[in-house]
């Protein structure tokens, strides 16, 4: 008897590249990255810079490093970062802010993780020597813990002027930007405009195995090229995974329409079964949904295991679907069905 493919649901991080991205890889003309010797990197770089608008592009290893390595070139010790309290640079990056920058972090609650331009000016500290400087804003689109939710243009373009206003840096943590923009429809060159820094995320939404880019002006990527040095992120021939990136840029990026439209179809399953309290409207491929008292989260996902399908919890009571490249509309079919069947 042959049993049905395991479904993953757990993160976008869990895709494998397709056969086409291999073939890319295993093409790549590679070189040594650390002597800046490596032509796909430095295509890969340059492509997504000019996609943001933005000058020029540092491959690494993960978002975690891009984000941390924004964060140390914009900060010095007894500055202040003011981002969102569920952030990811705060909750799940393991302190990085402390360990990396010797920076004190200001967390305001956002609505599905948006802050406002009001929250965010209210947050500057004035000048007095019993506070930090505050230095960078962090904003994070699409919001992880928000449900994959984004944020509107208007609301970063008021958040832009007010940190144009009074001189302090602006940093995306755009881990699922790609996602953000095929929601909005949002032109991805106004992002340059307005931020100082951007992290774009290859190995969620879009597929690749392994990597982030963070991207800014000439000099401040200059600057977060010897910080990422001394992070140990320097890589030799790493064009065999830029490969996969420049692959994903160019035929992974329009398919994120369809990882959205699954995950709506399971948000709206999900809301008709009486063991869910409530279910985060799915803005992208991520479906937050909080489970009732009397139906316990590790039972929950103790029976989808038993059935083949994979998720995560979430915090408590609360569980976590992604969708991505390797669920198709199969998986969902047999996710909706194996939920009702099980009357979970």
């Amino acid at each position: 008897m042959t049993h049905p493919a395991p479904i993953d649901l757990r993160s976008d991080t869990v895709t494998r590249p397709t056969p086409a991205m291999l073939e890319a890889m295993f093409r790549a003309p590679v070189g040594d990255d650390v002597y800046e010797e490596d032509p796909t990197v430095r295509a890969l770089e340059q492509e997504a810079a000019a996609r943001f608008g933005l000058e020029a592009g540092l491959f690494c290893p993960s978002g975690t490093m891009t984000n941390q390595i924004a964060i140390k070139a914009h900060t010095e010790p007894l500055s202040e970062v003011i981002c969102e309290q569920n952030s990811h640079i705060y909750l799940w990056e393991a302190g990085g802010v402390a360990f990396h920058s010797s920076a004190s972090v200001a967390l305001l609650p956002g609505e599905r993780g948006r802050l406002t331009a009001a929250q965010v000016e209210a947050a500057i500290r004035p000048d007095n020597l019993h506070y930090p400087i505050t230095r960078l804003i962090s904003l994070e689109n699409t919001h992880n813990r928000g449900g994959g939710s984004c944020y509107d243009l208007p609301t970063l373009e008021a958040i832009h002027e007010v940190a144009r206003r009074h001189g302090i840096a602006l940093h995306l943590d755009g881990a699922r930007i790609f996602n953000a923009l095929a929601a909005t429809g949002q032109p991805t060159a106004e992002y340059g405009r307005l931020f100082d820094t951007i992290s774009v995320c290859l190995s969620k939404g879009l597929g690749a195995p392994v990597g982030s880019v963070l991207l800014g002006s000439r000099a401040l990527v200059q600057k977060c090229k010897r910080i990422r040095k001394v992070m140990g992120g320097g890589m030799r021939q790493a064009g065999y995974l830029a490969a996969a990136g420049l692959y994903a840029l160019d035929h992974h990026v329009e398919r994120l329409t369809d990882d959205h439209r699954r995950a709506r179809q399971l948000g709206d399953a999900l809301a008709a079964l009486p063991s869910v309290a409530e279910v985060l409207a799915p803005e992208t491929n991520l479906v937050i949904f909080r489970l009732r008292d009397e139906v316990p989260a590790e039972q929950f996902l103790a029976r989808l295991e038993q059935h083949g399908i994979r998720a995560a919890a979430f915090g408590p009571q609360t569980v976590r679907f992604v969708t991505h490249l390797d669920v198709d509309d199969a998986m969902v079919n047999r996710v909706i069905t194996t939920l009702q069947e099980l009357a979970l």
